[in-house]
């Protein structure tokens, strides 16, 4: 997979999570409570991830990011890396109780912690380590 394809398929998957967060059946009561000022739409995706109105939209920006992103080389070299290094910083921040709900806005604890760590990882090998065999892959 070279990095265009990358950008491609985190850019949908990125929009299809952020759209299933408004589905109802597709998100449960959350487990515990969090002091959230922004609770509209607040529960655990698929029973495992928090997420809210905020959080939804920030998956879909995310995802038509990608997708634009994906359109040329140096684009999604852009965004593999700021994924990379916006998702490394989400996961700090979720692991520490002042900051894991992003000031109140967006839940970022609990599952989303080691999912976020994951993506940066993903991301950084994509935007810094990877280079396809083709020249069209090449920067």
């Amino acid at each position: 997979m070279n990095t265009r394809t990358f950008a491609l398929i985190f850019g949908v998957v990125f929009l299809i999570v952020g759209v299933a967060g408004f589905i109802p059946g597709l998100v449960q009561p959350p487990h515990g409570t969090h002091d959230l000022s922004m609770d509209q739409n607040y529960g655990d995706l698929f029973g495992l991830f928090p997420v809210n109105l905020l959080h939804n939209v920030v998956h879909i920006v995310f995802g038509l990011w990608g997708l634009a992103a994906s359109r040329s080389l140096g684009g999604s070299i852009g965004y593999a890396r700021a994924v990379a290094i916006i998702y490394a910083l989400l996961t700090v921040l979720g692991l520490l109780d002042a900051t894991n709900t992003t000031f109140g806005f967006v839940p970022i604890y609990g599952n989303d912690v080691w999912l976020h760590a994951a993506l940066a990882l993903v991301a950084a090998y994509f935007g810094w380590m990877h280079r396809g065999s083709g020249t069209a892959d090449r920067i």
